[in-house]
């Protein structure tokens, strides 16, 4: 089976794809896949796929992106050059995309299109349906994007990662999956969490707090950190992983401030190995609501504290965050609240390493619920029946 898989923008769009693509190679008797995803996301995508599988080709497609800031009123977006130009532009680059996409997909012939979801799916998708070759998409998020509105038409399947009440899609087509984890997340080895241990230098008798904005990192949540880092250190010990671009300036402000003589304070930049393994050790996780990052956190049954960034496109963390905060799994902490006071962040922390261990059992527990262990197995399902025109009930 021939399978095209397209996704980027970020890690939480391209790290589900190799647990589905290890699913894929236990249902089907072969396989041969190429991986595409957007420019800008290129070089990032060829060190997690290839990770995997050195063999899958990592192939780039020229997209761009609709700028729709939904705290601004439309005339906005319209007479501020700085959002109405780079839109423009963009809109070209779609279309350049498109014609790429019908040229590849003509020349390798796939069976199936798998769309994880960034704005590379559009032109890639769009294809497809064009050529008449099954499209399956999946989307993360509560809130869909205006990619996988537009997507939905044409999709023969459509998996989701939050319960169906939360998406507008046809029912007749669409199935809550959840989202393909790293199964390393899901059967964390004790050795393995010792050696995190060994390797951070951590007090095995202290607790642990891990903070992290996700790949790329979050300025303000490292700057509330480094804000509170001499009292959060009375309690607890934190890892600050910032985000390597942002790891040289936070590194010279946490030095400017001391921060970083701090005993049980320490700053990484980035987590390339042995992530599963540090966050199972933690006793609390403070993290963004991206949707892959919150099903890993479920998969461990890990007390954590959300602060979704409210400027994103369309708000979809802050409604992710508001699916765990309606369930009480997570506390969810507003970002311009901590702006404006940042020892709510270390009330936030303390608060919940105060809880007894069978609260935060329980608020794991919660957490849990969310969690879909055979998620990438269903998304597999899903893709060989769309590449072999099957029906699913």
């Amino acid at each position: 089976m021939k399978v095209v898989v397209v996704g980027g923008g970020s890690g939480g769009h391209v790290t589900p794809v190799v647990a589905v693509l290890k699913e894929l190679k236990r249902q089907t008797a072969s396989l041969e896949c190429q991986f595409w995803c957007d420019r800008a996301f290129g070089a990032q995508a060829k060190n997690i796929v290839q990770a995997y599988d050195p063999q899958i080709p990592v192939v780039t497609i020229s997209s761009g992106k609709l700028r729709r800031y939904h705290t601004l009123p439309l005339w906005r977006h319209i007479v501020d050059l700085s959002i109405f130009l780079p839109n423009v532009r963009d809109f070209f680059l779609v279309l350049v995309g498109f014609v790429q996409s019908v040229i590849r997909l003509l020349r390798h012939r796939p069976d199936v299109v798998f769309a994880k979801g960034g704005y590379v799916c559009l032109p890639v998708g769009y294809a497809a349906a064009l050529l008449g070759i099954p499209l399956v998409i999946h989307d993360s998020d509560a809130h869909p994007g205006l990619t996988n509105r537009l997507l939905s038409k044409k999709a023969t399947f459509i998996a989701t990662g939050s319960p169906l009440e939360y998406y507008s899609y046809p029912k007749q087509k669409s199935f809550y999956v959840g989202i393909p984890v790293d199964e390393r997340f899901s059967a964390v080895e004790p050795a393995d969490v010792q050696a995190i241990e060994q390797t951070y230098h951590l007090d095995a008798h202290r607790p642990l707090v891990v903070v992290t904005g996700g790949g790329l990192g979050a300025r303000n949540i490292n700057n509330a950190v480094l804000a509170q880092a001499p009292e959060l250190v009375k309690h607890t010990q934190v890892i600050l992983i910032t985000g390597a671009n942002n790891y040289a300036a936070v590194k010279e402000q946490a030095d400017q401030q001391g921060v970083t003589k701090l005993p049980g304070f320490q700053l990484v930049d980035f987590v390339s190995q042995g992530m599963a393994a540090l966050l199972a050790r933690a006793d609390i996780v403070v993290a963004r609501a991206g949707a892959t990052t919150l099903l890993e956190l479920a998969a461990l049954k890990k007390p954590s504290i959300i602060i979704p960034n409210a400027m994103l496109t369309g708000g979809h963390q802050v409604k992710n965050a508001k699916v765990y905060s309606d369930a009480n799994a997570a506390a969810v902490l507003k970002e311009d609240t901590m702006l404006e006071n940042s020892a709510l962040l270390t009330k936030a922390i303390v608060a919940m390493l105060g809880m007894s261990p069978a609260s935060k059992r329980a608020l794991g527990e919660r957490f849990y619920k969310f969690a879909r262990p055979h998620a990438a197995a269903d998304v597999a399902k899903l893709i060989v029946a769309a590449a072999t025109h099957q029906q699913v009930n």
